[in-house]
């Protein structure tokens, strides 16, 4: 829950590709989709849908995006609308449109007991701190007897969250992803092998670029 992100693959961008030998007109067409068509609100509440939007902003924070956010909630929507589960469940977790529901009241729960306000309300500190408290079970109270807080936090909020996010075509280069090969396709396919059209490492995640000289 930071307020920004650093990548090790520098300015790196997967849609300068847009032109190349790397993307036919159908390659083309697929990821203008992903990036262009949105979905509408059709199974959170308005309440529920700003409170996520909230809650997103402090698990990925896109201050540094501008208008080119990636939308994350839309596609939480669409997983609700149409129920699209992992195809499991764990056995003290209810049925996933009632654990979205639990959870995002047990969140907005959480803003009012402590401060008062409604979680969209609160200071980015505060946010933080509610979220970091039912990522360690920390809260009690209704709804989480019905919702095992830690478990949701983890298994559901993050996992769907952080899944969406990289799932979007802007958000590739982050992790050096370079999307569809099609037609081009990769070709050093060995360990540690980079095609030059890929994204190249400019520093190891684990070690902070400062300390690497």
């Amino acid at each position: 829950m930071a307020d920004s992100f650093r990548t090790p693959y520098g300015k790196y961008d997967v849609l300068a590709k847009w032109d190349s030998p790397s993307w036919d007109e159908v390659t083309r067409d697929v990821v203008r989709k992903r990036l262009q068509q949105v979905p509408e609100r059709k199974f959170l509440e308005p309440e529920e849908w700003t409170t996520l939007e909230a809650v997103c902003s402090r698990l990925i924070p896109q201050s540094d995006r501008g208008a080119d956010r990636v939308p994350i909630v839309p596609w939480i929507d669409r997983k609700l609308i149409s129920n699209q589960d992992v195809g499991y469940r764990y056995e003290n977790m209810p049925p996933l449109r009632t654990a979205w529901r639990l959870g995002v009241a047990g969140i907005e729960n959480e803003g009012l007991r402590r401060h008062h306000a409604a979680f969209t309300e609160l200071g980015g500190e505060q946010q933080d701190r509610i979220l970091r408290d039912i990522q360690n079970g920390k809260v009690g109270g209704d709804p989480w007897e019905e919702l095992p807080p830690a478990r949701f936090f983890t298994a559901i909020l993050l996992k769907t969250v952080v899944g969406i996010y990289y799932a979007h075509p802007a958000a590739w280069g982050e992790v050096g992803f370079g999307g569809p090969a099609s037609p081009r396709g990769y070709v050093r396919r060995e360990l540690g092998g980079r095609d030059a059209w890929e994204a190249e490492e400019r520093w190891n995640p684990v070690i902070p670029p400062e300390e690497t000289g």
